[in-house]
């Protein structure tokens, strides 16, 4: 029989710390004081998880990044270097210096006081280690790779990535709650949804969705899930919004988790508040999934900024379904022709002609930059590009079809300078950008 020591730690203690396998533990640090020593990138990288996870984070640096700086009001900053009595009543210290000396006495010293320490720049001697951190829906995914990074991100993300497809999913009581989810898939491309919208897409009984709704993510719903097609095609057969409220608020009484899955973003011209109230009325618990609004990142997608210094200090978004002129219209296009800054059309191609020829009247010049994004970010992406005045003749032209977003103003120019002949104007003395 093996004689067994005295200490039963000393076997432990003999071995050096990194030849055994860390112990994981997810540590609960909300209200609780954490040091950070180092004002660097790395403490830069280490300090927004800590606030998050609602620690009482004290950086101890004499220089810290614009960043850090910034979080002044989420943080206690001590402009100076360390002293061994900053580890006083913590729970958790980073050492995140540049200085191999300052790290291994802010370790020292965390040792000696039996708190547990990161060290950046050499975790072969700390007493813990950062994993790679990802979260989804309630779930935290920690990877430790014996003290490789990279690959401990590689892993992280592989798992991250099929928890947000759905090949890899965690269900709970809450998930199954009957009700309705309105997700805002963005512009199209698969890529711009949100990892909140693929997560709603993965617990969902029923999907109610439109044509503009990013088509690759319905073909990964799995088989059970009923596909309800509420497609309004221009021009064509359309489900009434009467309709398409009667659908989700029958799936979600029956019992069923359902989405309605629109393109871009359900608040923008997605008569998503319709929805809300028809859920409200019938009783249906009912929550929103945001979406990159095709208003904004279309013309981003192309390189079309809706806003630049000293060119354009706002950007207005309007619908063109309802030409100018037209009693249901609720654009006063005169006060928009006044303004200088950007104009972004949706749902404006068939009436665009008149729409130009409002704005002309109002005070544009017919020179002004237009440009016309169609199928924005999806494979059938094209731009054409014209003014005010060849508007019309250029859709034609063109043969431009929806779904398209039409960009008017100088921007336009600055992002396509080849184009236009006349030079944009600069205005001096501009706001400073944050």
């Amino acid at each position: 029989m093996a004689e067994l020591p005295d200490d039963p730690t000393a076997d432990a203690t003999r071995r050096a710390p990194t030849e055994a396998p860390p112990y994981p533990v997810g540590l609960r640090l909300a209200g609780r004081r954490v040091l950070v020593v180092g004002g660097g990138q790395v403490a830069q990288r280490r300090v927004p998880a800590l606030i998050a996870a609602g620690a009482d984070v004290v950086v101890v640096a004499p220089q810290v990044t614009p960043a850090i700086e910034g979080l002044g009001a989420e943080l206690r900053w001590e402009q100076r270097g360390f002293e061994p009595r900053d580890v006083d009543g913590s729970w958790y210290v980073v050492a995140a210096t540049d200085d191999a000396e300052v790290n291994a006495a802010v370790l020292a010293e965390a040792e000696a006081q039996r708190v547990f320490c990161t060290r950046a720049d050499d975790a072969r001697e700390a007493s813990a280690w950062t994993p790679a951190v990802g979260r989804h829906d309630g779930v935290t995914v920690a990877v430790l790779a014996n003290r490789e990074p990279r690959r401990s991100a590689a892993v992280r993300d592989e798992v991250m990535t099929a928890l947000r497809d759905g090949r890899l999913t965690v269900r709970d009581a809450h998930q199954r709650t009957a009700g309705v989810v309105l997700v805002g898939g963005g512009p199209g491309a698969p890529e711009l949804a949100t990892v909140a919208a693929r997560h709603a897409l993965a617990g969902a009984d029923v999907v109610v969705a439109d044509r503009l709704a990013p088509r690759e993510l319905l073909d990964e719903l799995p088989a059970h899930v009923e596909l309800v097609d509420v497609a309004k095609l221009p021009r064509g057969r359309q489900a009434t919004q009467e309709s398409i409220n009667q659908v989700i608020v029958d799936r979600a009484l029956e019992g069923k988790r359902v989405v309605r899955f629109k393109g871009g973003d359900n608040f923008v011209f997605g008569r998503g508040f319709e929805e809300i109230l028809a859920c409200r009325a019938a009783g249906v618990p009912v929550s929103v999934v945001p979406g990159l609004t095709s208003a904004i990142s279309v013309p981003a997608g192309v390189g079309i900024p809706v806003t630049h210094r000293g060119v354009a200090h706002e950007f207005t978004v309007v619908t063109g379904h309802v030409p100018p002129g037209h009693p249901q219209s609720l654009v006063d296009w005169e006060a928009l022709a006044r303004m200088r800054g950007t104009i972004v059309l949706l749902m404006a191609v068939q009436n665009a002609p008149l729409i130009a020829e409002s704005l002309m009247a109002g005070g544009r010049r017919a020179s002004t930059p237009v440009a016309v994004v169609v199928e924005g970010t999806m494979p059938e992406e094209h731009t054409v590009l014209s003014t005010l005045g060849d508007l019309a003749h250029d859709i034609v032209e063109q043969g431009v079809r929806a779904p398209a977003i039409i960009v008017v103003g100088d921007v336009v120019a600055v992002a396509r300078p080849g184009h236009y002949a006349e030079p944009v104007t600069v205005r001096p003395g501009d706001f400073v950008e944050e």
